[in-house]
């Protein structure tokens, strides 16, 4: 437990932040699953759709340091190529 007002302070920020993050987080991951259910079907354009909303919300996540710039990185790029390959 915390023993001093400073201290007493960071664990609520801390909570607000671990909060906001986790609903961040969980964002990502839905629309994560958007995308791959999206490439597996046969509408390519949902696919494409759904593909710029996961990595515009990626970006965000990025912005406020929820998640690394290079994990966001990749996590486009692995879609990139799930997107390109449903198309053909």
């Amino acid at each position: 437990m915390a023993n001093t007002k400073s201290a007493i302070k960071n664990a609520r920020k801390t909570a607000t932040r671990t909060r906001r993050n986790q609903a961040v987080k969980t964002r990502l991951k839905t629309l994560a699953k958007v995308v791959s259910k999206a490439a597996a079907g046969t509408d390519a354009e949902a696919a494409r759709a759904a593909a710029i909303a996961y990595s515009s919300a990626l970006d965000r996540a990025v912005k406020s340091y929820v998640i690394h710039r290079n994990a966001a990185s990749n996590h486009k790029s692995q879609f990139a190529k799930l997107i390109f390959a449903a198309k053909q």
